[in-house]
This record gives structure tokens, sequence and C-alpha cells, in this order.
């Protein structure tokens, strides 16, 4: 029988086998060194071979360029070396439903009926911004609390935290607006202790957890592939492709200027 390997380069870099512990590397600038070796590791610890590996889920963010290339790259070349079904996941939606295990786990999900747990996941979008998602999702009823799909109330995006309290506190009245009961939005993810004095001033807020869903451990990594295969039962068609929502850094040169009255030169490459 096959198994699932995810890799993310989302933050740092993590790679594992679903139902094992993974490897976690938190220093983005390591992926040429590790990433192919944490893979090997990942793969041989679990017992298994290359020719044993059935799906591979990439993490296609949101997150920073560079990194997350590596990542995408590196499950892209394995899939087609294997023959493996390549899934991608983004990082964001994942978080809402760590999120509300990790309440029920605690005894603090409350009664649905009476508290709606919002999840705000973020992560670190440098340059002072955050990649966020304003999430509602729910646990399924049974003793495996198993994942529903979660639903946006604000989707994916990029923006400064002090823009991202003023749209979430307009999206969360809203909200309130069509459901009886008290709301409570927690904030999950890297960058959320960083921002934490100003994303305090959402109205509603709960806990705020500097924390990834791959940060779990194994149950963390079998959260996010299983939001990787429910997702693609959905789209099977939807492609591995990096997430960046921001625009690049790169513009198209300006013509050269106008030397003695001549027309301007164009620019080749």
């Amino acid at each position: 029988m096959g198994c699932t390997l995810v890799i993310d380069t989302s933050f740092g870099s993590t790679v594992g086998v679903v139902g094992h512990e993974p490897i976690v590397e938190t220093d983005s600038r390591t992926h040429v060194e590790k990433l192919q070796v944490n893979i090997a590791r990942a793969v041989s610890e679990a017992g298994y071979q290359p020719s044993d590996i059935s799906t591979i889920v990439a993490g296609v963010g949101p997150a920073p360029f560079t990194g997350l290339r590596a990542g995408i790259v590196a499950a892209k070349a394995l899939a087609f070396a294997t023959g493996a079904a390549l899934l991608g996941q983004n990082i964001l939606e994942p978080q809402a439903q760590w999120n509300l295990i990790r309440r029920s786990a605690g005894g603090t999900l409350g009664n649905p009926h009476d508290c709606h747990v919002l999840t705000l996941a973020v992560n670190d979008a440098r340059r002072k911004q955050l990649y966020f998602e304003l999430c509602d999702t729910m646990l399924t009823d049974g003793e495996s609390q198993a994942p529903a799909p979660v639903k946006p109330l604000i989707a994916m995006d990029i923006d400064y935290p002090e823009s991202i309290v003023k749209r979430v506190n307009n999206a969360v009245a809203d909200y309130q607006a069509s459901i009886t009961g008290q709301i409570v939005v927690d904030v999950v993810g890297h960058g959320a202790h960083k921002y934490a004095p100003v994303l305090e001033q959402i109205e509603q807020v709960g806990n705020i957890e500097e924390s990834s869903v791959l940060d779990q451990g194994a149950q963390g990594l079998s959260i996010f592939a299983s939001e990787a295969l429910l997702n693609a039962e959905h789209n099977p068609a939807a492609p591995v492709e990096p997430l960046y929502l921001r625009r690049p850094d790169a513009e198209i040169p300006a013509p050269l200027k106008h030397v003695l009255g001549h027309e301007g030169a164009e620019r080749t490459n």
C-alpha cells in the first residue's frame, strides 16, 4: 500500500509521510541544502521506498517567492519520477481545521449554536504584511470529528495588519446579522504574535496563536493532507501552482532617454 508525502515550504520547510512525525526546518535559507535530504530521510524513516509514494501533497502558499518555489519544484519532480498523484494545498485553510480541533481538545470549542468560532488564518508575508483568510468552518458530528470544507468569509489575500483588522470587523458584523449567538475570532499562524498589538483590535478577538498546522507533528501533517484530498474531490483539475498574491517587484524598464534630439532607443535583451 502506498504512502502520502507532504512537502511544504510556506514557512521554513516541512517534509513528512502522513502517519509519521515530519521533519521541520524553520530557516528558509536551508532549502537547497536540506530539502532533498529531508525528503529521502522522511520516506526512509517511515519504512518506505520512493516507489511506495502514491500521493504527494505540495504546499502552494501563500508565501514569499523563492522558498515556496523550491518546495513545489521538488514535489513536481518527485511526482514525475515516481508516478505519484500530485495535489496542491494552501497553508491557510487547514489552519482553521486545526484551530477547531485544538479548541475541541482543550474543551473551549463551546456549543456551536451559542458560540461561532471563526479563524483568521495568517502567514507572515514580510514587508509588514500578512497573508490571510477569514474562515468559517465546523467539525462534523461523531467521535472522529472529521473536518468539513472551509467556508471563507474573506477570501485569501495579502494586506497590512491595520487594514486586515478593519476588513475582519466589517465581515464579522455582516456575519453576526445572519446568525444568533456569540462570535469569537481566533488568529492562527506565523506572524500572529508579531502583529498581536494590532490584531488585538479585532472586536471579538479570541486566541492569538503563533503556530501553524504543520507545527503540530503527525496530527498536523494528517490535517493538511486530509484538506488536500477533500479539495481534490471537489476540484480534481485544480493546478498545483504557487500562491504569491503580491505583485512581482520586476517591472518593464522605461525606454532610454533621448540624446541630442534623436528618438529614444529601445532596450534589447
